[in-house]
C-alpha cells in the first residue's frame, strides 16, 4: 500500500512559525482534509531538513536557464548535508548564477525547512489558493505546497 502526504513548509528554510500559530495550522488542515484525522501535524526540526516529493520526483532545473542540473544537484546537496544544510547557496554549473538550493526548480515542488505542516493519506485532490492562503496566514509566514508519494 503506497501512502502520499500533503505539506506546506515554510519559504524561508531557517523560519518556524509560533506553537499557538502552528496549532492554528494544524486545526485549518484538519477542517481542509476531514479524512487524514489525526494524520495531521505539525513538525518542528532543530535543523534544516529536505522534504521531497518521494516518486513524485521528476527532476530538478536551474531556476535561471531551466538546464536539467539533476546529476550536479545530488553532489551539491550531499555537500550542504555535511553541514546540516547551513549552507544552502550555490552557483548554477549551467549558467553561472547564484542561488540557493531551496530556489532551484523542482519538477514536482520541493523544499528546504525546518519545520512542516502534513497531512498523510489526505484524501483530497487539491488545496484551493484561498485555503493555502490561510494555511499561510495561521502560520504567519509564506509557505511552499508539496505532495509526496510513497
Amino acid at each position: 500500500m503506497s501512502d502520499n502526504w500533503l505539506m506546506f513548509i515554510p519559504v524561508d528554510p531557517t523560519a518556524q512559525p509560533a506553537r499557538v500559530d502552528s496549532d492554528r495550522a494544524v486545526e485549518l488542515l484538519k477542517r481542509f482534509a476531514p479524512d487524514a484525522g489525526d494524520e495531521v501535524r505539525a513538525v518542528f526540526h532543530d535543523k534544516i531538513e529536505f522534504h521531497d516529493c518521494g516518486s513524485n520526483w521528476c527532476g530538478v532545473k536551474c531556476p535561471q536557464c531551466s538546464e536539467d542540473i539533476e546529476e550536479w544537484w545530488g553532489d551539491a546537496t550531499g555537500d550542504a548535508y555535511e553541514s546540516g544544510f547551513a549552507d544552502l547557496c550555490v552557483t548554477m554549473p549551467c549558467c553561472e548564477h547564484s542561488t540557493t538550493l531551496n530556489d532551484l526548480n523542482y519538477v514536482w515542488p520541493a523544499g528546504f525547512a525546518r519545520f512542516v505542516l502534513e497531512a498523510k493519506n489526505p484524501n483530497i485532490r487539491q488545496t484551493t489558493a484561498e485555503q493555502d492562503r490561510e494555511l499561510a496566514e495561521a502560520l504567519g509566514m509564506n509557505v511552499k505546497k508539496i505532495w509526496r508519494h510513497l
